[in-house]
C-alpha cells in the first residue's frame, strides 16, 4: 500500500480525523438596513437586522465550523453584548472562526450551504460569495457549495420578514 493510501485508511479508521458540523442562522429583515449575504452586499429595499452586519450565511458557516471542532457557537466567541462587534464585518468573524479551527489542526474539506430568501435573487451573486468564502477558508472554490431557495410566499421567509441560512461542513485534521 502506498503512503497516500495508508494515510487515507488511517484517517478513515480514526473517528476523530473527520468531523461534521451544522450551522443555522436567522435574521429579521427591515428597511433601513444593508443586506449582506456571503460577504456580498445585495441591492434590496431592506436588510438584515443584527448586532454585526447580520450576514446570515457567514454566521451559519461560523456555527458549522465551530460545532465541527467542538468550540461552542458564534455567540460564545462573538457575543452581541460586546460593543466591539457592533456593526462588525462578518468576513472578519469567519476568518477568526477559521483561525480557531486551524489552530486546533483542522482544515476544511468541504462546505454545503443554503440561503432562504424570497427576494432579491441570490443565484447571480453565488460565484462572488464562493470566491470570498473560499479565500477566507483557504480552500478551492470547488469545495464551497452555496444554494438558494425561496419561501414561496409562506412563512417569515416567504413574506420577506426574515432570512435564513443553513451550512454543513466537513473538517479534517491536517
Amino acid at each position: 500500500m502506498e503512503a497516500p493510501e495508508k494515510m487515507l485508511l488511517l484517517q478513515m479508521n480514526n473517528p476523530f480525523s473527520f468531523r461534521i458540523g451544522f450551522g443555522v442562522d436567522i435574521h429579521q429583515l427591515k428597511e433601513g438596513y444593508n443586506l449582506f449575504i456571503g460577504g456580498v452586499q445585495l441591492e434590496a429595499p431592506f436588510g438584515a437586522v443584527g448586532h454585526s452586519d447580520a450576514d446570515v450565511l457567514l454566521h451559519a458557516i461560523c456555527d458549522a465550523l465551530l460545532g465541527a471542532a467542538n468550540l461552542r457557537d458564534i455567540g460564545f466567541h462573538f457575543p452581541d453584548t460586546d460593543p466591539k462587534y457592533k456593526g462588525a464585518d462578518s468576513k472578519i468573524l469567519l476568518r477568526d472562526t477559521f483561525l480557531l479551527i486551524k489552530n486546533k489542526g483542522f482544515a476544511v474539506v468541504n462546505l454545503d450551504s443554503t440561503v432562504m430568501l424570497e427576494h432579491p435573487k441570490v443565484n447571480p451573486h453565488i460565484p462572488a460569495m464562493q470566491k470570498i468564502i473560499a479565500e477566507i477558508l483557504e480552500v478551492d472554490v470547488e469545495v464551497v457549495s452555496i444554494k438558494a431557495t425561496r419561501g414561496e410566499k409562506m412563512g417569515y421567509v416567504g413574506t420577506s420578514e426574515g432570512i435564513q441560512a443553513y451550512a454543513t461542513v466537513l473538517i479534517a485534521k491536517n
